[in-house]
């Protein structure tokens, strides 16, 4: 009884503050929120699977993503609660609102290092091109470590260490604005040829192999590990479900799963048809950010500069609005009922970006991030997370454990497990004979 006075009272609280927030702007803001660095990895995705295996997988991850909305929107109903941690929280007491938390703010470092990569990878390209190169040279200001420091210093430290978001929340909708430039990869493929010299320097005297421009239907090689950890991490949306939610008008279950699955559909098109062209542009020599990938056709292209420009803003104003919550995180953890100090504030700030900076210059491979962030936190999010909030949530008067919905919940998080684990050992395996492979090549 108690439960429910609490859920009443907290559902008023709600409905005073009710969100005004329409369909059609709450189906934007979780696109942008789905939407992230994760789309430049889709193209060299596809061309470790073939076309109908990645097609089945990315429905498959894009179906179980709207199933998991299902069961998040389901456990917040119970109990009135609108916010992932406190979820956690309610499931677990408080080890799983740390768990929540922490699970979160180390998939937002994984964020926030896939788009400093686009930048160490990107920024040289642009100020190459702006000064009419066509080959790197060894100057400082075309090394991707250099630059990364000095973006991080000069930009994102300052906007990072604002007292609050403010403003910075309306950079997501530039940010998804730019992404779409992204779709230019659909003109770019009827504008290269195959095959391309500079890949194989082919000659008169050297044989091209049959099948360099034959697209693959399936395909299974070592580099297929990182596919599931690549879309996974595509589709990562989860954390904010519950907060458009409570800013959603007419607020109802029905209603937002609606929105979710509208979002997921949305972006599901938009993975696909970026990954098909992408990969039928450059087939097997797809690399793991596909914009570098063009950079071997034309330094010089104008409307590649043009996107990369768009993708280089959208990441760099990014990176502080990512910080933000994981330094709330941090705060709520280790220094819970404290007031707001600056010290502190800028403390935590500059420790984060310190640790993604060498993050991102230490690890080479772009591939690398996707691929332990989308093995480890992604999964956890996505599947075992709401699947264990649903199970230990519903009340068993309500739903007993052998009912269908809650086995097909333990199911959900059973395969959570699987996902993580095997995609693990795979890249585990992969990173073994890494010698085999180059660790620039991507």
């Amino acid at each position: 009884n108690r439960e429910k006075v609490l859920k009443i009272i907290f559902q008023s609280y709600l409905f005073q503050f009710e969100g005004k927030t329409s369909f059609g702007m709450s189906v934007f803001n979780l696109s942008n929120a789905i939407m992230g660095s994760g789309i430049l990895g889709l193209s060299y995705a596809m061309s470790n699977t073939g076309i109908v295996l990645f097609l089945i997988l990315l429905t498959c991850i894009a179906c179980l993503s709207c199933y998991s909305v299902h069961l998040l929107l389901r456990s917040a109903g119970v109990v009135g609660i609108r916010a992932y941690e406190q979820l956690g929280f309610r499931a677990f007491g408080h080890p799983g609102k740390i768990l929540a938390a922490v699970v979160i703010t180390l998939h937002n470092i994984g964020a926030m290092s896939s788009y400093l990569f686009i930048v160490k990878y990107e920024l040289p390209l642009v100020i190459q091109a702006f000064l009419g190169q066509t080959s790197s040279s060894e100057q400082w200001f075309m090394n991707g470590n250099y630059l990364i420091i000095i973006v991080t210093a000069c930009i994102i430290l300052p906007l990072a260490m604002m007292k609050h978001l403010g403003y910075l929340g309306y950079t997501s909708g530039f940010s998804l604005s730019c992404m779409v430039f992204f779709l230019s990869v659909i003109y770019k493929r009827f504008n290269i040829a195959c095959p391309l010299e500079v890949f194989g320097n082919y000659s008169l005297n050297t044989a091209i192999p049959e099948d360099t421009c034959t697209a693959k239907f399936f395909t299974i090689n070592q580099e297929t590990a990182y596919t599931i950890p690549i879309l996974a991490f595509a589709f990562v949306c989860h954390p904010e479900v519950l907060p458009i939610y409570t800013e959603l008008s007419n607020p109802t279950k029905r209603r937002m799963q609606n929105i979710g699955n509208v979002s997921i559909l949305g972006m599901f098109t938009m993975y696909f048809f970026t990954a098909i062209f992408g990969y039928l542009t450059f087939y097997e020599n797809t690399e793991a950010e596909l914009l570098h990938t063009y950079n071997k056709v034309d330094p010089l292209d104008t409307l590649i500069l043009c996107v990369r420009l768009a993708v280089l803003v959208a990441v760099t104003l990014t990176v502080p609005v990512v910080l933000f919550p994981i330094r709330r995180a941090l705060l709520q953890l280790l220094f819970p009922g404290k007031p707001f100090h600056w010290l502190r504030h800028i403390a935590i700030a500059v420790c984060l970006l310190f640790a993604v900076n060498l993050l991102v210059i230490l690890v080479p491979n772009i591939r690398d991030i996707f691929g332990i962030t989308g093995a480890t936190t992604a999964p956890t999010l996505i599947f075992i997370l709401p699947g264990l909030f649903y199970i230990r949530i519903i009340p068993m008067d309500q739903e007993p454990m052998n009912c269908r919905s809650k086995i097909q919940a333990a199911c959900f998080t059973a395969l959570g497990f699987i996902f993580m684990t095997m995609s693990l050992t795979f890249i585990g395996l992969d990173w073994m004979s890494g010698e085999k492979r180059s660790l620039g090549g991507h």
